[in-house]
């Protein structure tokens, strides 16, 4: 991982060098699907699937353009969160993505991908289902993503994640995080 970040920083000091456009980039959006990692079962006798690439995210970095506009590259980090909720408790899915992505610009869109790289990912619940608390270890996966470019600084797209988490601790077990999003950037 320090060597893809190392990468990364040498790829953007370079561009630096021929005049590169550097700005902050806010990103947020919701993905969707992956391997079950926990169903909850309310009283009237439905369920609900906690899926493992399942969440809402937001967060913000930086985004380096080259000088001729072909390129662009994204170091982000975000708080990514997804959950179950009843009267009576609570399952909470939290991870914090960080995401090195590389693109290349057409006039209108881009298309790229990159390295993710979930830190503290954590299942847990409250209420009825208080006892719930499983970490899993950092986890490295990928990105290919697709975005519309509405102005020069404003996009929309759909990305699709690949990852694995692997449980820690007293638990054991693994899931994948294989689905589709969608993004927003500015």
């Amino acid at each position: 991982m320090k060597r893809t970040i190392m990468a990364g920083l040498l790829a953007t000091a370079a561009c630096g060098a021929h005049g590169a456009d550097f700005r902050p980039i806010v990103k947020a959006g919701v993905d969707f699907a992956g391997e079950t990692l926990v169903t909850a079962v309310f009283t009237d006798g439905e369920t609900e699937a906690m899926k493992a690439n399942e969440g809402f995210y937001f967060g913000g970095g930086l985004a380096v353009t080259d000088e001729a506009r072909r390129f662009e590259f994204h170091l982000t980090l975000a708080y990514k969160f997804g959950g179950i909720i009843a009267s009576n408790g609570e399952i909470e899915w939290t991870r914090f993505p960080l995401e090195a992505l590389a693109f290349y610009r057409f006039q209108k869109v881009r298309v790229g991908g990159g390295l993710a790289y979930h830190i503290s990912p954590r299942l847990e619940g409250d209420g009825v289902v208080g006892g719930l608390d499983v970490k899993f270890k950092n986890a490295l996966g990928a990105v290919l993503q697709a975005d519309w470019l509405f102005t020069d600084k404003l996009a929309v797209g759909a990305r699709y994640t690949i990852l694995e988490y692997e449980a820690k601790g007293p638990f054991t077990g693994d899931a994948h995080s294989k689905g589709l999003g969608l993004t927003f950037s500015y």
